[in-house]
């Protein structure tokens, strides 16, 4: 199967390999900002340390779903498993809500039992964030050409993660850099906590809301439903199209439609013309269709299709 969905087992291998890299990358890195924040007494980069280690359980999540949505269809799941990476690709976007609501409330927290009496956290704190920031960018790029390239919304999602990450570690840097300069400043480092949680929440919506759409059968952009009906009218013997309907399974979009034929023509033509239409509109890449089911119709003209009506 191809037509922007994974079709092979190398281009699966090409998900593991760069989820395996993402999660010796993410650990590596929460091993060290955690470290450090807790140590260096920086809560902006302790947070930004959980935010890596939520980057680790979306990796793993990866890791153990693509050995499942790769399956091919079977008798339980005849349109195949592609709504499992849809799924984790939801997962992820909720475990970074999670990680960033539970984020804002501990700095909340310490900001206002503190006051403006925080210890200045250690410089080193700064560096582990520059570091972090150009890291997870180069990470990101990479999964997300991986994901484009194999069309799959779990892996992008993750290098969605990955960018937030590297995003969520510059506020922080900066309220790290202004303490240095100014440690009576120190209470900036809970803000910079509080605003890199408030971007996770907005990257976990992000990547929450698409995939919401497809576990709720939500159908294909109008843009795509007139590219659907613009295809089928080219086709030979289609007389009109109506009645299309679609809905997506992971990455690939599900079709089926009413083609109206001649009605004096034979069953063989009429289902030439269905698979036509049905081959023509897989051809196209751009629009992703893995399958299309086509009801052929007979096609009465207006006038014909008036005096039944009358008739009745």
């Amino acid at each position: 199967m191809s037509h922007g969905l994974m079709s092979d087992h190398g281009q699966f291998g090409d998900v593991r390999r760069i989820t395996w890299i993402g999660l010796i990358v993410n650990l590596a890195l929460s091993t060290v900002k955690l470290a450090i924040g807790w140590f260096g007494k920086s809560q902006a980069t302790f947070a930004d340390g959980i935010h890596s280690l939520s980057d680790c359980s979306t990796d793993v999540a990866i890791l153990v779903g693509v050995r499942y949505w790769a399956k091919p269809p079977d008798e339980s799941h005849p349109y195949g498993h592609r709504r499992i990476e849809t799924a984790i690709a939801s997962l992820i976007g909720v475990v970074l809500a999670v990680a960033g609501l539970g984020l804002i409330g501990n700095a909340a927290r310490m900001l206002m039992s503190s006051g403006h009496r925080l210890p200045a956290p250690s410089p080193v704190a700064l560096f582990a964030l520059i570091a972090s920031v150009i890291s997870k960018e180069i990470l990101y790029r990479w999964t997300v050409s991986v994901g484009k390239r194999t069309a799959s919304p779990a892996v992008i999602a993750n290098a969605w993660h990955h960018r937030s990450d590297a995003l969520s570690s510059i506020p922080a840097a900066g309220a790290l850099a202004v303490i240095m300069v100014s440690p009576e400043w120190a209470f900036l480092d809970r803000v910079a906590a509080i605003v890199v949680s408030l971007f996770i929440l907005h990257v976990a919506w992000k990547i929450i809301r698409p995939n919401l759409k497809q576990l709720v059968d939500t159908a294909a952009s109008k843009d795509v439903c007139d590219r659907i009906l613009e295809t089928s009218l080219q086709v030979e013997g289609v007389r009109d199209v109506h009645a299309i309907r679609s809905r997506y399974i992971g990455p690939g979009l599900l079709v089926d439609l009413h083609v109206l034929v001649d009605a004096d023509v034979t069953v063989r033509e009429g289902h030439e013309i269905g698979s036509a239409v049905k081959w023509r509109l897989r051809s196209k890449d751009e629009l992703g269709i893995v399958d299309v089911i086509v009801h052929v119709e007979p096609y009465e003209c207006p006038g014909q299709q008036q005096g039944l009506a009358i008739e009745q």
